[in-house]
């Protein structure tokens, strides 16, 4: 059992009436108030609403009022969506669909996880459904140029299955021959045009490479959101010469809960960010700050936490130059009414290895040459009862190295908690990542309210930040909220 100096240290830093009163006060100031003395208009974020076939986006923009009153206001526009496509808008038309089906092989070439396939097909149906000719682009690993095993061959039997049509293959994505296969295309067809990072100017965002793509096509459809955070050509250049440009579903799906649900949620609304450094998460805790009503720290990056505390860490991971920032967090958390929850019990090893010797401390009971991997029985029972409390969670980083069998209790625990909480109707959202890996492990992915696909658009969305791939594409009439 955790002592009650390292409970009261680590276990529940919150203001008076935390919880209740916080999630009143922070949905009355979902606006913040905006100066008076010039008048400027930026992206704040998305927010999606879901319609009875389709999601209609927004763009929220903060105005700064001209009147010296201090008044504001937020502009809504929404994003023109797939589903805003008639039969008449698409029957013959050329569609270039950019999707993400950066797939894993294995050595013999053969797909290990079609996630990514399978989340496309729904645009790319509804596209050859309403009698469109699909030009479908992605990207497969990391390429230098023109390089035989990133190449899509292995692809086009899993999307011909799944479509239930037989998926034609490009062996480039631009050039007359690809020109021939799209003028030969039928309607309701499919062309898989050659992995478009084969090229260099497709991540430089190569003006006139993104003119050469957009050139196959007569409109263009992003669903890629695990590279909606890039300006590529294939994501953001094309977007310059088609119109209209509009989000395919999976892209809408994965703004609705990653932002709409995040920005707007169901309360108490409680997040639970892991992984083992507090760097790689600064952005993402610091947003969900101004959002949620519970934080709750797992995975290396509460050693850094802990140490800023005082207590002695071992030889657990620590950035010794993020110690303050630690403690600024902290004192963040208190001081806005977050009920922030760090572990008061941890999984320790003597090495970092599958057969190390373990044993559970407290929080404050860690001793030289033994590390934490895992997270503890008292944190984890902590843990849930806190998660009991919610309507909304997401999830963004494991609790320990859950990869290594003797330290995956923690991040099993959570995602079987989270299942639970998910039948019982409260919305769940795995923010990508490991995460998305630990509830595919225990076998619960299909139960949660939304899994995302993206790994850094995940993560810059929750940060808050504009993601290049989304603003790019065509907005509807602005509306005053």
């Amino acid at each position: 059992m955790a002592s009650a100096a390292a409970s009261s240290a680590f276990s529940l830093l919150k203001s008076t009436g935390a919880v209740a009163s916080s999630a009143g006060t922070r949905a009355r100031a979902s606006l913040l108030p905006i100066p008076s003395t010039s008048v400027s208009a930026r992206p704040l974020g998305f927010s999606a609403t879901l319609d009875s076939r389709r999601f209609s986006l927004h763009v929220a923009s903060k105005v700064e009022s001209v009147r010296g009153k201090g008044s504001r206001g937020v502009v809504s526009m929404a994003k023109k969506s797939v589903g805003d496509l008639t039969s008449a808008d698409l029957k013959g038309k050329k569609v270039f669909v950019r999707a993400d089906l950066n797939v894993p092989l294995d050595d013999n070439q053969t797909i290990t996880d079609d996630t990514r396939i399978r989340a496309a097909i729904p645009t790319i149906k509804y596209l050859i459904e309403n009698g469109a000719k699909v030009i479908l682009s992605t990207h497969l690993g990391r390429p230098k140029g023109v390089t035989p095993k990133f190449s899509l061959a292995p692809l086009v039997p899993r999307l011909s299955e799944l479509l239930g049509i037989e998926v034609t293959k490009a062996d480039d994505c631009i050039g007359p021959e690809v020109e021939s296969l799209v003028a030969s295309l039928p309607e309701g067809g499919v062309l898989l045009l050659e992995n478009v990072r084969f090229y260099k100017e497709e991540e430089k965002n190569d003006p006139e490479f993104a003119k050469k793509l957009a050139s196959l096509a007569d409109l263009y459809v992003n669903d890629a959101f695990g590279t909606a955070h890039r300006a590529h050509a294939s994501t953001e250049g094309v977007t310059k010469f088609l119109k209209p440009s509009v989000a395919g579903f999976l892209l809408q799906k994965e703004l609705d809960y990653l932002v709409g649900a995040v920005s707007n949620p169901k309360r108490p609304f409680a997040a639970i960010v892991g992984g083992s450094k507090v760097s790689s998460k600064i952005g993402v805790i610091e947003s969900l700050l101004e959002k949620c009503d519970i934080l709750l720290l797992g995975g290396g990056m509460i050693f850094t936490f802990y140490k800023a505390q005082g207590l002695s860490v071992g030889s657990s991971l620590v950035e010794e130059d993020k110690l303050e920032l630690a403690t600024e967090l902290l004192a963040k958390a208190k001081a806005k009414g977050v009920s922030l929850l760090l572990p008061t019990d941890v999984v320790v090893a003597d090495k970092f290895a599958p057969d190390a010797n373990s044993k559970i401390v407290p929080a404050s009971g860690i001793e030289d040459g033994w590390m934490g991997l895992d997270i503890g029985p008292d944190s984890i029972k902590t843990f849930n009862e806190a998660l009991d409390t919610t309507q909304t969670v997401i999830w963004n980083g494991p609790m320990g190295v859950f990869e290594m069998e003797k330290f995956a209790a923690g991040t099993e625990a959570i995602a079987n908690k989270l299942a639970e909480l998910s039948e019982k109707g409260v919305t769940t959202i795995i923010g990508g990542g490991d995460s998305v890996a630990a509830v595919e492990k225990v076998g619960v992915a299909g139960v949660m309210s939304h899994i995302s696909t993206g790994g850094g658009a995940s993560l810059e969305l929750l940060e808050g930040k504009v993601l290049p791939g989304v603003i790019a594409l065509d907005e509807a009439i602005p509306v005053t909220v």
